[in-house]
């Protein structure tokens, strides 16, 4: 890694994209507007993309207008930042066109980063990419703004689950500080992220719950989410997130997994297209379980996406139980 390579670019760049990963969290958001808004600041046109609509619970965020669906005429690209993925395949179906950028600058913070792009930026020690930003911003020695703070301090807090995850680090807690200081309020940002609640995602947690199961150990839970259940409470995709903390919290549990059935085949034999979460709370490296399965993440949260039938693949997860 090395931030000057990376900052001596970005000044000679003109027009650039940034992107987050598809179904971004706070810190995919965070970390997309607070640079993008940095990068305007010193007068470089940007666009920023993410694939999918932005959750309800980050629509508080300054300056969400910049985001956009799509991208557009690519060759008017001249350098691509790709934030928070672990693979350049994260940001969804844009992924093809837009290695075709020239200039790629891959900013992330996940151990199972695969390297891509001409420059990296990848501090697994980090607590989010969003603090990666903000490091960088400092460098280039751009003003932070009100908005950038708030999305940096977004970006940090619920990376590190409301400073309750072990990569809380001094430096998290400090960089926060800062974003106060420039005046994020942390009380309307914990009251959009955790306090703030539609009627449809608590009408699927009570089906959610009921759909927990736990090993014979205890030690592992497993929540299951049917496209059944997610249309029949009418909630929307990009409210999935957080669901998975509900199955951790259970006394004894070392390992949760969320079952999110995304799309059923055709053929009832082939199953289904299921997106599988992992949460941990450092009795299993998940990284290590997703990246077996084509997935990636950090030691205690991670995913991997599979085709299987429901009950393939919970004897497929529980077999993990075993070791814990």
């Amino acid at each position: 890694m090395n931030s000057q390579q990376i900052i001596d670019q970005l000044k000679k760049s003109e027009r650039i994209l940034i992107a987050s990963h598809a179904n971004p969290d706070g810190d995919a958001i965070g970390s997309l507007i607070s640079l993008g808004i940095g990068l305007e600041e010193i007068k470089k046109k940007v666009w920023l993309y993410n694939e999918s609509p932005i959750p309800a619970i980050y629509q508080f965020l300054p300056s969400l207008h910049l985001v956009h669906q799509t991208i557009g005429d690519i060759t008017g690209f001249d350098t691509a930042i790709i934030l928070d993925c672990s693979d350049l395949h994260r940001i969804g179906e844009a992924a093809e066109a837009v290695s075709r950028i020239p200039m790629m600058i891959n900013i992330d913070h996940h151990t199972t980063n695969t390297r891509f792009g001409r420059y990296q930026y990848i501090d697994p020690a980090a607590s989010s990419t969003a603090e990666i930003v903000y490091r960088l911003i400092k460098q280039i020695n751009i003003p932070i703004t009100t908005g950038m703070a708030y999305s940096i301090y977004t970006g940090i807090m619920a990376d590190t689950g409301s400073f309750r995850f072990s990569n809380t680090t001094p430096e998290a807690f400090e960089i926060s500080h800062q974003m106060v200081l420039y005046g994020a309020d942390p009380h309307k940002v914990a009251h959009h992220v955790y306090e703030t609640i539609s009627l449809s995602r608590v009408k699927l947690l009570n089906m959610l719950y009921d759909s927990i199961e736990l090993s014979s150990n205890g030690r592992m839970s497993i929540m299951t989410l049917t496209q059944n259940m997610f249309k029949s409470t009418g909630l929307k995709l990009e409210d999935v997130s957080g669901l998975i903390n509900y199955a951790k919290q259970i006394e004894n549990v070392k390992l949760a997994v969320l079952l999110f059935e995304r799309q059923r085949s055709r053929d009832k034999r082939l199953g289904s297209d299921f997106h599988v979460s992992l949460r941990s709370d450092g009795a299993v490296n998940v990284a290590a379980i997703a990246s077996a399965f084509g997935g990636g993440g950090h030691q205690n949260a991670a995913g991997f996406d599979i085709q299987s039938t429901l009950p393939e693949l919970k004897k497929t997860i529980f077999y993990f139980s075993e070791k814990l």
